[in-house]
């Protein structure tokens, strides 16, 4: 149902006055079909936080094992042992891979995994000290929550004993993943591991009490409905109001191929838009919000961009979580040059960060309109 224009200027007015959304709140700007109306509200709320900026950084995605224990039933990356494609890296390999990435400016590496059933916990803590030595000048941006937990199941040490070796080790932050959608009635449908929010929102604070700043993401597009997005921004508000450690916000868009909820059809562009505007305007505690353009397209992350999202992600590389899943007809990389002609055709500056989102490097901004509609035009005969 369309909303009423009267409960429209309730929001734009609670909005323009920078008070808090409830829950109907976000339920009720999910229930908007005027996309121009939402899309300026969440705007200038991205504006007001971070201008006319959009960051982005030179990173490459690794991934050490695609065995994993768990079938989670939206998942088209996980492999079982012995099956076709099935692999995991010996350290060495892992860091051959890495160094074979270092070109153009790295300065992350984000790194994903199975649950692999028989790799010991010592592999993980060397994999990094290997790679730090091999890339001292490299983020490691590593492990998800569910990594975490599962790593206690098979070392017997507690998530503060694991993350004090990780960092050791040479971890600067975890990654956001695991997270999926919290709700438990739409969770126990879709995962097939054992860490729920009570274990993700653990391991987060305990990363935030060590210094750690996270990035947190949302898998939508599958069998949750509004509310249940909903809900689970206002989880991640309560925890970012105790911890501040929450850097970025990164809606997901579910990918159905090769996995079990392949008859899901794909959310289309205006839901897409949605999803962050409204994630924008609820989550406001949160400094950043990133479009990741392998799951959305280039087109559409343009088009986040003004609707709340700020951040672009990186030149990723061979993202494998994805393009497992038909990658939606994105590339696997996109050069330093790309990302900018990207940004700036959108309208924006960019700003090159690191994982820290310190500015390395910022960017002219766009040519404005009329110095555009100034130049020659190609004529053609």
């Amino acid at each position: 149902m369309a909303l009423s224009d009267t409960r429209k200027s309730e929001l734009t007015e609670k909005i323009a006055a920078g008070e808090r959304l409830d829950r109907r709140d976000g339920e009720d700007l999910y229930d908007t079909d005027d996309l121009a109306w939402l899309g300026a509200l969440a705007h200038a709320v991205r504006t007001e936080k971070n201008g006319d900026t959009v960051f982005f950084n030179v990173n490459r995605h690794l991934n050490l094992t695609n065995v994993c224990t768990a079938s989670c039933a939206y998942c088209s990356f996980q492999r079982k042992p012995g099956q076709k494609d099935a692999y995991t890296m010996r350290v060495e390999e892992a860091v051959e891979k890495a160094l074979a990435m270092k070109d153009d400016g790295l300065t992350e590496l984000h790194i994903v995994n199975g649950l692999h059933p028989t790799l010991p916990w010592k592999y993980y803590p060397r994999v990094l000290r290997e790679l730090k030595a091999a890339l001292p000048g490299v983020a490691l941006k590593a492990f998800t929550a569910t990594e975490v937990h599962y790593f206690e199941e098979i070392s017997g040490l507690s998530a503060s004993e694991i993350l004090d070796e990780l960092i050791d080790a040479g971890l600067e932050s975890l990654t956001g993943g695991g997270a999926e959608i919290f709700d438990w009635d739409v969770r126990k449908q879709i995962v097939d591991h054992k860490t729920h929010w009570e274990d993700w929102s653990r391991i987060h604070r305990l990363a935030h009490q060590k210094g750690l700043k996270t990035p947190a993401t949302m898998l939508y597009g599958h069998i949750e409905e509004p509310r249940h997005r909903v809900d689970h921004v206002l989880r991640l508000r309560e925890l970012q109001d105790e911890t501040g450690g929450f850097q970025v916000f990164i809606p997901l868009r579910f990918h159905n191929d090769n996995n079990r909820l392949s008859y899901i059809n794909m959310v289309q562009p205006a839901d897409v838009l949605k999803t962050f505007a409204v994630s924008r305007l609820m989550l406001d505690n949160f400094p950043h919000v990133k479009v990741f353009w392998v799951m959305h397209g280039l087109s559409t992350s343009q088009l986040a961009l003004n609707y709340g999202a700020d951040d672009m992600d990186g030149s990723v590389v061979e993202y494998k979580i994805t393009h497992d899943a038909d990658g939606y007809g994105t590339p696997d990389k996109l050069t330093r040059d790309d990302l900018l002609d990207l940004i700036r055709d959108a309208g924006f500056q960019p700003k090159e960060r690191n994982t820290k989102y310190e500015i390395l490097r910022e960017y002219d901004g766009p040519v404005p309109l009329a110095e555009r509609r100034a130049e020659p035009q190609a004529v053609w005969s």
